[in-house]
Protein backbone atom coordinates (compact mmCIF):
# COMPACT_ATOMS: atom_id res chain seq x y z
CA UNK A 1 0.00 0.00 0.00
CA UNK A 2 1.32 3.45 -0.65
CA UNK A 3 1.11 6.32 1.00
CA UNK A 4 0.86 10.14 0.98
CA UNK A 5 2.38 10.97 4.21
CA UNK A 6 1.25 14.03 6.27
CA UNK A 7 -0.74 16.61 3.88
CA UNK A 8 -3.54 18.96 5.08
CA UNK A 9 -7.09 17.89 2.46
CA UNK A 10 -7.72 21.43 1.06
CA UNK A 11 -11.47 22.70 2.44
CA UNK A 12 -9.98 20.45 5.25
CA UNK A 13 -7.36 22.30 6.94
CA UNK A 14 -9.29 22.14 10.65
CA UNK A 15 -8.34 18.00 10.51
CA UNK A 16 -4.38 18.71 10.55
CA UNK A 17 -2.09 16.30 8.79
CA UNK A 18 -3.53 13.24 7.15
CA UNK A 19 -2.06 9.90 5.59
CA UNK A 20 -3.65 9.26 2.58
CA UNK A 21 -3.40 5.62 1.84
CA UNK A 22 -3.68 4.42 -1.58
CA UNK A 23 -4.54 0.63 -2.90
CA UNK A 24 -5.75 -0.64 -6.26
CA UNK A 25 -5.19 2.29 -8.07
CA UNK A 26 -8.15 3.82 -5.00
CA UNK A 27 -7.71 5.45 -1.96
CA UNK A 28 -8.14 3.19 0.74
CA UNK A 29 -8.22 5.31 4.27
CA UNK A 30 -7.53 8.51 5.28
CA UNK A 31 -5.90 8.49 8.95
CA UNK A 32 -4.28 11.50 10.93
CA UNK A 33 -0.55 11.78 9.94
CA UNK A 34 2.06 9.46 11.82
CA UNK A 35 5.03 11.58 11.33
CA UNK A 36 3.86 14.83 10.07
CA UNK A 37 6.97 16.58 8.21
CA UNK A 38 6.87 19.89 6.41
CA UNK A 39 3.97 21.43 5.09
CA UNK A 40 2.07 20.20 2.16
CA UNK A 41 -1.55 20.64 0.75
CA UNK A 42 -3.19 17.79 -1.07
CA UNK A 43 -6.46 18.68 -3.44
CA UNK A 44 -7.82 16.60 -6.28
CA UNK A 45 -5.70 16.35 -9.52
CA UNK A 46 -6.49 18.90 -12.27
CA UNK A 47 -8.13 17.35 -15.39
CA UNK A 48 -7.04 19.11 -19.28
CA UNK A 49 -10.65 18.78 -20.92
CA UNK A 50 -9.30 20.43 -24.16
CA UNK A 51 -5.77 19.82 -25.56
CA UNK A 52 -4.12 18.62 -28.60
CA UNK A 53 -1.34 16.88 -27.75
CA UNK A 54 1.54 19.23 -29.88
CA UNK A 55 5.21 18.18 -29.82
CA UNK A 56 6.49 21.98 -29.07
CA UNK A 57 5.08 25.77 -28.79
CA UNK A 58 3.21 27.12 -32.15
CA UNK A 59 4.92 29.66 -31.42
CA UNK A 60 9.05 28.20 -32.03
CA UNK A 61 7.30 27.71 -35.65
CA UNK A 62 6.18 31.50 -36.33
CA UNK A 63 2.80 31.11 -34.70
CA UNK A 64 2.34 34.19 -32.51
CA UNK A 65 0.17 36.73 -32.79
CA UNK A 66 -1.93 35.71 -35.13
CA UNK A 67 -6.13 35.10 -34.89
CA UNK A 68 -6.54 31.29 -35.10
CA UNK A 69 -8.04 30.97 -39.13
CA UNK A 70 -4.43 32.21 -39.95
CA UNK A 71 -2.65 30.24 -37.45
CA UNK A 72 -3.95 27.22 -38.44
CA UNK A 73 -2.56 27.40 -41.62
CA UNK A 74 1.00 28.30 -39.79
CA UNK A 75 1.04 24.85 -38.24
CA UNK A 76 1.97 23.52 -41.72
CA UNK A 77 5.11 24.87 -40.66
CA UNK A 78 5.57 22.19 -38.25
CA UNK A 79 7.38 18.90 -40.06
CA UNK A 80 6.23 15.19 -39.19
CA UNK A 81 7.63 13.86 -36.17
CA UNK A 82 7.54 10.68 -34.76
CA UNK A 83 4.30 10.33 -32.59
CA UNK A 84 5.72 8.23 -30.08
CA UNK A 85 8.48 11.15 -28.84
CA UNK A 86 5.92 14.04 -29.66
CA UNK A 87 3.27 12.50 -27.32
CA UNK A 88 6.04 11.91 -24.20
CA UNK A 89 6.59 15.48 -24.32
CA UNK A 90 3.28 17.00 -24.73
CA UNK A 91 1.82 14.57 -21.53
CA UNK A 92 4.73 15.10 -19.66
CA UNK A 93 4.38 18.55 -19.76
CA UNK A 94 0.94 18.36 -19.16
CA UNK A 95 1.83 15.88 -16.17
CA UNK A 96 4.26 18.95 -15.17
CA UNK A 97 1.75 21.19 -14.85
CA UNK A 98 -0.83 19.17 -12.60
CA UNK A 99 -2.80 17.89 -14.95
CA UNK A 100 -3.75 13.67 -14.41
CA UNK A 101 -6.30 13.44 -17.13
CA UNK A 102 -5.77 14.94 -20.50
CA UNK A 103 -7.89 15.31 -23.64
CA UNK A 104 -5.95 15.02 -26.92
CA UNK A 105 -7.87 15.98 -29.84
CA UNK A 106 -5.70 14.76 -32.35
CA UNK A 107 -6.20 17.15 -35.29
CA UNK A 108 -3.03 15.36 -37.52
CA UNK A 109 -1.23 12.21 -37.90
CA UNK A 110 2.06 12.51 -38.54
CA UNK A 111 2.61 8.76 -40.47
CA UNK A 112 0.91 6.52 -42.61
CA UNK A 113 -0.78 4.62 -40.28
CA UNK A 114 -3.14 5.77 -37.86
CA UNK A 115 -3.85 2.76 -35.66
CA UNK A 116 -0.15 2.43 -35.09
CA UNK A 117 0.40 5.91 -34.80
CA UNK A 118 -2.11 6.11 -31.88
CA UNK A 119 -0.30 2.96 -29.96
CA UNK A 120 2.61 4.61 -30.11
CA UNK A 121 0.36 7.56 -28.23
CA UNK A 122 -1.18 5.54 -25.99
CA UNK A 123 2.42 4.31 -25.20
CA UNK A 124 3.50 7.60 -24.12
CA UNK A 125 1.08 7.90 -22.38
CA UNK A 126 1.67 5.23 -20.11
CA UNK A 127 4.58 5.99 -19.87
CA UNK A 128 3.98 9.45 -18.44
CA UNK A 129 1.50 7.83 -16.42
CA UNK A 130 -1.45 10.12 -17.12
CA UNK A 131 -4.92 9.30 -17.68
CA UNK A 132 -5.25 9.95 -21.77
CA UNK A 133 -7.90 10.49 -23.84
CA UNK A 134 -7.65 10.88 -27.80
CA UNK A 135 -10.22 12.54 -29.89
CA UNK A 136 -9.85 11.63 -33.47
CA UNK A 137 -10.15 14.81 -35.70
CA UNK A 138 -12.61 14.30 -38.42
CA UNK A 139 -13.68 16.88 -41.49
CA UNK A 140 -14.65 17.10 -44.70
CA UNK A 141 -15.38 20.27 -45.81
CA UNK A 142 -13.64 23.83 -45.33
CA UNK A 143 -9.45 23.13 -44.93
CA UNK A 144 -8.19 26.42 -45.53
CA UNK A 145 -11.27 29.22 -45.12
CA UNK A 146 -15.14 28.95 -44.06
CA UNK A 147 -15.98 28.51 -48.07
CA UNK A 148 -14.82 27.02 -51.03
CA UNK A 149 -10.73 27.07 -51.46
CA UNK A 150 -10.42 27.33 -54.81
CA UNK A 151 -11.40 31.64 -54.77
CA UNK A 152 -9.10 31.90 -51.80
CA UNK A 153 -6.14 29.72 -53.17
CA UNK A 154 -6.65 31.85 -56.55
CA UNK A 155 -5.45 35.25 -54.51
CA UNK A 156 -2.48 34.35 -53.92
CA UNK A 157 0.79 33.90 -56.32
CA UNK A 158 1.20 30.59 -57.63
CA UNK A 159 4.02 29.30 -54.96
CA UNK A 160 1.51 30.11 -51.97
CA UNK A 161 -0.91 28.19 -53.85
CA UNK A 162 1.59 25.10 -54.55
CA UNK A 163 2.49 25.24 -50.96
CA UNK A 164 -1.13 25.19 -49.56
CA UNK A 165 -2.81 22.82 -51.89
CA UNK A 166 -1.67 19.53 -49.71
CA UNK A 167 -3.62 21.05 -47.04
CA UNK A 168 -7.36 21.12 -49.00
CA UNK A 169 -6.46 17.35 -49.74
CA UNK A 170 -10.03 15.72 -49.46
CA UNK A 171 -10.54 13.64 -46.34
CA UNK A 172 -12.91 9.87 -46.23
CA UNK A 173 -16.59 9.90 -46.16
CA UNK A 174 -18.10 9.57 -42.95
CA UNK A 175 -18.37 5.79 -42.68
CA UNK A 176 -14.48 5.49 -43.82
CA UNK A 177 -13.78 7.79 -40.68
CA UNK A 178 -16.22 6.51 -38.24
CA UNK A 179 -14.71 2.96 -39.05
CA UNK A 180 -11.10 4.68 -38.20
CA UNK A 181 -11.98 5.99 -34.93
CA UNK A 182 -13.39 2.42 -33.72
CA UNK A 183 -10.41 0.59 -35.45
CA UNK A 184 -7.95 2.94 -33.20
CA UNK A 185 -10.44 2.36 -29.89
CA UNK A 186 -10.48 -1.33 -30.50
CA UNK A 187 -6.65 -1.24 -30.38
CA UNK A 188 -5.50 1.19 -27.89
CA UNK A 189 -8.11 1.61 -25.55
CA UNK A 190 -7.34 0.66 -21.96
CA UNK A 191 -8.35 1.75 -18.25
CA UNK A 192 -6.19 4.75 -18.27
CA UNK A 193 -6.86 5.41 -22.28
CA UNK A 194 -9.67 6.36 -24.02
CA UNK A 195 -11.11 7.08 -27.67
CA UNK A 196 -13.65 9.74 -28.44
CA UNK A 197 -15.02 11.27 -31.88
CA UNK A 198 -13.46 14.32 -32.45
CA UNK A 199 -15.31 16.31 -35.15
CA UNK A 200 -12.89 19.40 -35.52
CA UNK A 201 -16.19 22.23 -35.67
CA UNK A 202 -19.23 22.88 -37.60
CA UNK A 203 -17.54 24.74 -40.56
CA UNK A 204 -15.32 21.96 -40.97
CA UNK A 205 -18.05 19.08 -40.96
CA UNK A 206 -21.12 18.75 -42.99
CA UNK A 207 -24.63 17.82 -41.70
CA UNK A 208 -23.45 14.80 -43.27
CA UNK A 209 -20.78 13.89 -40.79
CA UNK A 210 -21.99 15.40 -38.18
CA UNK A 211 -24.99 13.45 -38.04
CA UNK A 212 -22.96 9.65 -38.61
CA UNK A 213 -21.21 10.99 -35.56
CA UNK A 214 -24.13 11.15 -33.40
CA UNK A 215 -25.79 8.22 -34.86
CA UNK A 216 -22.20 6.32 -33.79
CA UNK A 217 -22.35 8.02 -30.52
CA UNK A 218 -25.81 6.51 -29.62
CA UNK A 219 -25.29 3.43 -30.57
CA UNK A 220 -21.44 3.07 -29.13
CA UNK A 221 -21.68 5.27 -25.93
CA UNK A 222 -18.35 6.98 -27.42
CA UNK A 223 -18.60 10.86 -26.46
CA UNK A 224 -17.84 13.14 -28.64
CA UNK A 225 -15.55 16.10 -28.43
CA UNK A 226 -15.31 19.17 -30.75
CA UNK A 227 -14.60 22.93 -30.72
CA UNK A 228 -17.70 25.35 -31.09
CA UNK A 229 -17.85 29.08 -31.78
CA UNK A 230 -14.64 30.24 -30.84
CA UNK A 231 -14.42 32.80 -33.17
CA UNK A 232 -16.10 35.70 -34.57
CA UNK A 233 -15.51 34.65 -38.20
CA UNK A 234 -17.00 31.06 -36.73
CA UNK A 235 -19.78 33.17 -35.14
CA UNK A 236 -20.34 34.81 -38.87
CA UNK A 237 -20.20 30.99 -40.95
CA UNK A 238 -22.94 29.97 -38.08
CA UNK A 239 -25.28 32.61 -38.77
CA UNK A 240 -25.12 32.42 -42.77
CA UNK A 241 -25.26 28.49 -42.85
CA UNK A 242 -27.56 27.77 -39.66
CA UNK A 243 -30.41 30.57 -39.52
CA UNK A 244 -32.28 28.30 -36.77
CA UNK A 245 -28.93 28.60 -35.01
CA UNK A 246 -26.32 26.11 -34.87
CA UNK A 247 -26.67 24.78 -31.46
CA UNK A 248 -30.26 24.12 -32.76
CA UNK A 249 -28.94 22.25 -35.90
CA UNK A 250 -26.65 20.45 -33.80
CA UNK A 251 -29.34 19.34 -31.96
CA UNK A 252 -31.49 18.70 -34.78
CA UNK A 253 -28.83 16.17 -36.04
CA UNK A 254 -29.02 14.43 -32.46
CA UNK A 255 -25.41 15.42 -31.83
CA UNK A 256 -26.75 17.39 -28.51
CA UNK A 257 -26.20 14.86 -25.45
CA UNK A 258 -24.28 14.57 -22.16
CA UNK A 259 -21.87 12.64 -24.10
CA UNK A 260 -20.88 16.11 -25.87
CA UNK A 261 -17.99 18.32 -24.90
CA UNK A 262 -17.91 22.01 -26.58
CA UNK A 263 -14.80 23.58 -26.45
CA UNK A 264 -14.28 27.58 -25.95
CA UNK A 265 -17.60 28.80 -26.84
CA UNK A 266 -16.02 32.04 -26.68
CA UNK A 267 -18.93 33.52 -29.54
CA UNK A 268 -21.74 31.44 -27.88
CA UNK A 269 -24.93 33.17 -27.40
CA UNK A 270 -27.80 33.08 -24.55
CA UNK A 271 -30.17 31.19 -26.26
CA UNK A 272 -27.59 28.13 -27.01
CA UNK A 273 -25.86 27.90 -24.07
CA UNK A 274 -29.69 27.62 -22.56
CA UNK A 275 -29.84 25.11 -25.37
CA UNK A 276 -26.41 23.13 -24.73
CA UNK A 277 -27.38 23.45 -21.22
CA UNK A 278 -30.90 21.09 -21.08
CA UNK A 279 -28.88 18.58 -23.02
CA UNK A 280 -26.26 18.13 -20.14
CA UNK A 281 -23.18 19.44 -22.68
CA UNK A 282 -19.97 20.36 -21.45
CA UNK A 283 -18.06 23.71 -22.77
CA UNK A 284 -14.77 23.82 -22.04
CA UNK A 285 -13.02 26.28 -21.56
CA UNK A 286 -9.89 27.59 -22.96
CA UNK A 287 -8.92 30.92 -21.18
CA UNK A 288 -5.32 31.73 -22.55
CA UNK A 289 -5.94 29.70 -25.97
CA UNK A 290 -8.54 32.34 -26.18
CA UNK A 291 -6.10 35.40 -25.47
CA UNK A 292 -2.99 33.95 -27.17
CA UNK A 293 -4.88 33.76 -30.87
CA UNK A 294 -7.55 36.86 -30.25
CA UNK A 295 -10.20 35.04 -30.18
CA UNK A 296 -11.91 36.73 -26.90
CA UNK A 297 -13.11 36.33 -23.52
CA UNK A 298 -16.03 33.12 -23.14
CA UNK A 299 -19.69 34.04 -21.34
CA UNK A 300 -18.38 31.27 -18.84
CA UNK A 301 -20.26 33.39 -16.15
CA UNK A 302 -23.28 33.32 -18.14
CA UNK A 303 -22.62 29.65 -19.08
CA UNK A 304 -22.69 28.76 -15.58
CA UNK A 305 -25.44 30.79 -14.58
CA UNK A 306 -27.59 29.11 -16.96
CA UNK A 307 -26.40 25.42 -16.03
CA UNK A 308 -24.06 24.40 -18.22
CA UNK A 309 -21.18 22.41 -17.21
CA UNK A 310 -18.22 24.00 -17.10
CA UNK A 311 -14.36 22.29 -17.66
CA UNK A 312 -11.18 23.51 -18.50
CA UNK A 313 -8.60 22.82 -21.14
CA UNK A 314 -4.97 24.33 -21.82
CA UNK A 315 -5.46 23.74 -25.44
CA UNK A 316 -1.05 24.01 -25.95
CA UNK A 317 -1.73 27.32 -25.59
CA UNK A 318 -1.27 28.03 -21.60
CA UNK A 319 -0.56 31.59 -20.36
CA UNK A 320 3.70 30.82 -20.85
CA UNK A 321 2.86 28.25 -22.93
CA UNK A 322 4.05 25.87 -20.14
CA UNK A 323 0.85 23.51 -20.11
CA UNK A 324 0.69 25.14 -16.44
CA UNK A 325 -3.02 24.47 -15.54
CA UNK A 326 -3.02 25.54 -11.98
CA UNK A 327 -2.08 29.31 -13.25
CA UNK A 328 -5.04 28.52 -15.92
CA UNK A 329 -7.21 27.35 -13.29
CA UNK A 330 -6.63 30.79 -11.78
CA UNK A 331 -6.50 32.46 -14.96
CA UNK A 332 -10.47 31.32 -15.92
CA UNK A 333 -11.73 32.25 -11.91
CA UNK A 334 -9.88 35.19 -12.30
CA UNK A 335 -11.84 36.35 -15.92
CA UNK A 336 -15.19 34.53 -14.96
CA UNK A 337 -15.62 35.10 -10.62
CA UNK A 338 -17.52 38.18 -11.09
CA UNK A 339 -17.03 41.79 -10.80
CA UNK A 340 -16.92 44.13 -7.23
CA UNK A 341 -18.96 42.50 -4.45
CA UNK A 342 -20.68 40.19 -7.04
CA UNK A 343 -19.41 36.94 -6.74
CA UNK A 344 -20.36 34.77 -9.83
CA UNK A 345 -18.76 31.58 -9.19
CA UNK A 346 -17.38 31.19 -5.95
CA UNK A 347 -13.82 29.27 -5.36
CA UNK A 348 -14.64 26.25 -4.62
CA UNK A 349 -17.45 25.67 -6.55
CA UNK A 350 -15.24 26.57 -9.53
CA UNK A 351 -12.15 24.04 -8.57
CA UNK A 352 -14.42 21.17 -7.72
CA UNK A 353 -16.56 21.83 -11.40
CA UNK A 354 -13.29 21.94 -13.74
CA UNK A 355 -12.58 18.63 -11.57
CA UNK A 356 -15.22 16.83 -11.65
CA UNK A 357 -16.50 17.95 -15.58
CA UNK A 358 -13.29 17.74 -16.89
CA UNK A 359 -12.82 13.88 -15.55
CA UNK A 360 -16.20 13.19 -17.01
CA UNK A 361 -15.43 14.80 -20.24
CA UNK A 362 -12.19 12.63 -20.57
CA UNK A 363 -13.99 9.37 -19.77
CA UNK A 364 -11.77 9.47 -16.18
CA UNK A 365 -13.15 7.83 -13.23
CA UNK A 366 -14.83 9.22 -10.01
CA UNK A 367 -15.67 12.99 -9.34
CA UNK A 368 -11.82 13.80 -8.30
CA UNK A 369 -12.58 13.87 -4.75
CA UNK A 370 -10.24 13.18 -1.98
CA UNK A 371 -12.34 10.95 -0.12
CA UNK A 372 -11.97 6.96 0.34
CA UNK A 373 -12.99 4.60 -2.58
CA UNK A 374 -12.15 7.79 -5.00
CA UNK A 375 -9.71 7.28 -7.48
CA UNK A 376 -6.49 8.22 -6.10
CA UNK A 377 -5.67 11.29 -8.29
CA UNK A 378 -3.90 13.68 -6.08
CA UNK A 379 -1.89 17.01 -6.85
CA UNK A 380 0.20 17.79 -3.78
CA UNK A 381 1.70 21.16 -3.41
CA UNK A 382 4.63 22.31 -1.00
CA UNK A 383 2.71 24.56 1.16
CA UNK A 384 5.81 26.12 2.65
CA UNK A 385 6.86 27.32 -0.44
CA UNK A 386 3.34 28.84 -1.65
CA UNK A 387 2.48 30.75 1.93
CA UNK A 388 6.06 31.98 1.56
CA UNK A 389 5.78 34.84 3.90
CA UNK A 390 3.67 32.74 7.14
CA UNK A 391 2.98 36.09 8.21
CA UNK A 392 -1.21 35.03 9.31
CA UNK A 393 -3.31 31.58 9.74
CA UNK A 394 -4.45 32.41 6.22
CA UNK A 395 -6.32 30.04 4.20
CA UNK A 396 -4.30 27.97 1.86
CA UNK A 397 -7.13 28.36 -0.65
CA UNK A 398 -6.10 32.08 -0.79
CA UNK A 399 -2.71 31.05 -1.88
CA UNK A 400 -3.73 28.11 -4.56
CA UNK A 401 -6.26 31.24 -6.36
CA UNK A 402 -3.61 33.78 -5.96
CA UNK A 403 -0.57 32.75 -6.38
CA UNK A 404 -0.23 28.52 -7.34
CA UNK A 405 2.01 27.83 -10.30
CA UNK A 406 3.64 24.83 -11.48
CA UNK A 407 6.34 25.42 -9.89
CA UNK A 408 4.90 24.79 -6.51
CA UNK A 409 3.90 21.02 -7.37
CA UNK A 410 5.40 18.54 -4.56
CA UNK A 411 3.96 16.01 -6.33
CA UNK A 412 1.38 14.34 -8.39
CA UNK A 413 -0.57 10.89 -7.99
CA UNK A 414 -2.07 9.01 -11.30
CA UNK A 415 -3.93 6.51 -9.81
CA UNK A 416 -2.02 5.93 -6.67
CA UNK A 417 1.51 6.19 -8.48
CA UNK A 418 3.61 9.25 -8.50
CA UNK A 419 4.23 10.33 -11.81
CA UNK A 420 5.79 13.70 -10.97
CA UNK A 421 7.72 14.45 -8.02
CA UNK A 422 10.20 17.44 -7.51
CA UNK A 423 8.98 19.37 -10.62
CA UNK A 424 9.37 16.20 -13.16
CA UNK A 425 7.75 13.79 -14.41
CA UNK A 426 8.80 10.03 -12.47
CA UNK A 427 8.45 7.91 -15.72
CA UNK A 428 10.01 10.00 -18.45
CA UNK A 429 13.36 12.15 -18.75
CA UNK A 430 11.52 15.16 -19.94
CA UNK A 431 14.15 17.12 -20.31
CA UNK A 432 16.11 14.66 -22.71
CA UNK A 433 12.70 14.01 -24.69
CA UNK A 434 12.81 17.47 -25.58
CA UNK A 435 16.73 17.53 -26.03
CA UNK A 436 15.93 14.91 -28.78
CA UNK A 437 12.55 16.29 -29.85
CA UNK A 438 14.18 19.41 -30.78
CA UNK A 439 16.82 18.42 -32.67
CA UNK A 440 14.98 15.76 -34.97
CA UNK A 441 12.46 19.31 -35.53
CA UNK A 442 15.52 21.26 -36.96
CA UNK A 443 16.65 18.28 -38.76
CA UNK A 444 13.84 18.32 -40.20
CA UNK A 445 12.96 21.61 -40.79
CA UNK A 446 14.08 22.00 -44.38
CA UNK A 447 10.74 19.50 -45.89
CA UNK A 448 9.18 22.88 -45.07
CA UNK A 449 11.41 25.14 -46.40
CA UNK A 450 9.37 25.70 -49.75
CA UNK A 451 5.85 26.48 -47.14
CA UNK A 452 8.23 29.00 -45.34
CA UNK A 453 9.23 30.43 -48.08
CA UNK A 454 5.97 30.73 -49.68
CA UNK A 455 4.16 32.15 -46.85
CA UNK A 456 4.71 35.77 -47.07
CA UNK A 457 1.94 35.99 -49.35
CA UNK A 458 -0.67 34.45 -46.62
CA UNK A 459 -1.46 36.67 -44.10
CA UNK A 460 -2.45 39.51 -46.01
CA UNK A 461 -4.49 36.97 -48.65
CA UNK A 462 -6.17 35.89 -45.53
CA UNK A 463 -7.29 39.12 -43.70
CA UNK A 464 -8.80 40.25 -47.21
CA UNK A 465 -10.69 37.17 -47.01
CA UNK A 466 -12.07 37.47 -43.74
CA UNK A 467 -12.90 41.23 -44.74
CA UNK A 468 -10.05 43.00 -43.03
CA UNK A 469 -7.19 46.06 -43.50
Amino acid sequence: MDVISGVLRLGRESEGPVDIEMQGGLIAAIRPATAPQRRRLAMPALANAHDHCRPLSPTSFGGADKPLELWLLRLAAIPALDPYLAAKAAFGRAARGGAASVMAHYTRFHTADPVEEARQVARAAAEVGVRATLAMFMRDRNPLVYGPSAPFLASLPQASQEALAGLAAPMPDPATQIARVEAIAAAVESPTFGVQFGPSGAQWCSDELLGAIAEASVRTGRRVHMHFLETRYQRDFADKHYPEGVAQRLETLGLLSDRLTLAHGVWARADELDRIARHGVTLATNPSSNLHLRSGVAPIGEAWKRGVKIALGVDASALDEDDDILREARLGHFLHAGWGFETQIPREDWLSAIVANGRRANGAPGAGALEVGEPADALVLDLDRLDRDAVLDTSPLDYLFARATAAHIDALYVAGRCIVAQGQPTGIDLPAVETVLRAQVRERMASRASFLEAWGAVPAAMAMHFGCC
